[in-house]
């Protein structure tokens, strides 16, 4: 794909046999999933004014592309299995770079406009009924919630963290806990493995990861309602 003038944005490819994953590298949690390149390029465009709005609350200036001329492939992952079942799972070279405070702050700002965006998204479906999924699944509000909050815990100690010892994990501490351990690990006071040699998740790659999992409910959320609504 070739550079176009005007404002692009550096786009990473994850492609598995039956997914593909393409995500934004200086924007975490825009990131949508297609069957192949070509659909998941189209669903990230798609979805780049739902990802302005989210970022609305802050000052950080992003606007969503026009035309797929602005997103520009620089990278591509082979996926795994995990990428198959419907997650991102590879770790893009950048992201293993340091991170300065200057970036900390701004990956910070972002993570937290996702949380917000969940909440709101929370509270605008609370007292109502979602959408049923594919043959009459799909979480109910609430395991939605739960599911979330659930796999930040997990993330946490992919970081090197701990979550607050409360179950099921509660918002405000579990978050408070992120952050701390997000600077902490930005700083190089955690270290890369953990206690049993396996390597832990870059700062950068946490906040990917976990911006990109909130944001895919909280459009859940929005969706199963605008559809029900219908």
């Amino acid at each position: 794909m070739s550079r176009q003038p005007g404002q692009t944005f550096e786009i990473y490819l994850e492609s598995g046999a039956r997914r593909t994953f393409a995500a934004a590298l200086g924007w975490p949690g825009w990131c949508r999933m297609g069957r192949d390149e070509a659909a998941a390029l189209a669903g990230l465009l798609a979805a780049g004014p739902r990802y302005a709005r989210v970022l609305r609350s802050t000052k950080l200036g992003f606007r969503a592309p026009a035309d797929i001329a602005a997103l520009v492939i620089t990278e591509r992952l082979a996926g795994s299995a995990t990428t198959d079942f419907g997650a991102p799972d590879r770790i893009p070279a950048s992201d293993i770079q340091p991170l300065a405070e200057l970036e900390l702050g701004r990956l910070q700002a972002i993570l937290e406009a996702c949380w917000r965006a969940m909440d709101a998204a929370v509270d605008q479906a609370q007292g109502q009924a979602l959408r049923p999924g594919p043959r009459g699944g799909g979480r109910s509000l609430a395991g939605i919630v739960e599911h979330v909050l659930g796999a930040e815990a997990s993330y946490l100690a992919q970081l090197g963290g701990r979550a607050p010892a409360n179950s099921p994990p509660s918002p405000a501490p579990l978050r408070e806990a992120i952050l701390k351990t997000l600077a902490a690990a930005a700083q190089g006071e955690i270290a890369p493995y953990g206690p049993r040699g396996g390597k832990r998740w870059p700062p950068r790659y946490f906040v990917r990861r976990a911006a990109w999992h909130i944001l895919d409910h909280v459009w859940e959320i929005e969706d199963r309602l605008e559809d029900r609504a219908a």
